[in-house]
């Protein structure tokens, strides 16, 4: 099972991860706190303190065309929330 899919990189979690040296990403919905936390670990080197987890539902998505409503379902994701150790950083853009 891959626990974390990718990372989440937004305005918003980008000055989390500067100010209160949190770090968002997005996990495979069967995974617990204790998993994502040795898997962050594991991949970058990093104590982590907390990990908080949060389940966002599908939403149900229409659109109209000219052949008529097109309806759908977006997919339900789950994120985690980390807070590494003071003195700990991740760096996403290190290999662009």
């Amino acid at each position: 099972m891959d626990i974390l899919i990718k990372p989440i990189v937004t305005e918003k979690m980008t000055a989390q991860g500067e100010d209160l040296n949190r770090y968002g990403f997005v996990v495979d919905k069967r995974a617990n706190k204790i998993q994502i936390k040795k898997a962050v670990e594991e991949m970058y080197g990093v104590s982590v303190e907390s990990v908080n987890t949060m389940i966002y539902p599908g939403k149900n998505k229409s659109r109209y065309t000219r052949s008529g409503t097109i309806s759908g379902k977006s997919k339900s994701i789950k994120k985690a929330v980390v807070t590494l150790a003071q003195g700990d950083t991740i760096d996403f853009y290190s290999n662009i």
